[in-house]
């Protein structure tokens, strides 16, 4: 099976896989960014393709998911509103940015 060949994943990592991606798009990722990361999260959760039978019965963990809500929690309470603030402003003006460079 040569690298990259998605066919060792069941239908559902390939869902989960193109959901993330969205996720990413959404947030400004580039296209071809976003879809590695997506892969490499559907990796980390499920290990890995499942079809070949190795991996079977082996239950998901979502720790990769879970570890991202907390840690961006943690990360905005320990800022205060203004900082907050100026940080939501600079990330806008980075999304319109790059929907601007995309369209032009």
């Amino acid at each position: 099976m040569p690298q990259g060949d998605k066919s060792a994943y069941t239908d559902k990592q390939k869902r989960k896989a193109e959901h993330i991606e969205d996720g990413y798009e959404d947030r400004g990722v580039p296209a071809e960014e976003a879809e590695r990361r997506a892969w490499a999260t559907v990796n980390k959760e499920s290990g890995g393709g499942n079809k070949s039978g190795s991996g079977r019965g082996h239950p998901d963990t979502h720790a990769s998911s879970e570890k991202g809500g907390r840690k961006g929690g943690a990360a905005s309470a320990a800022r205060t509103k203004e900082e907050r603030s100026a940080s939501a402003k600079k990330a806008a003006a980075t999304r319109k940015r790059n929907k601007e460079q995309a369209e032009g």
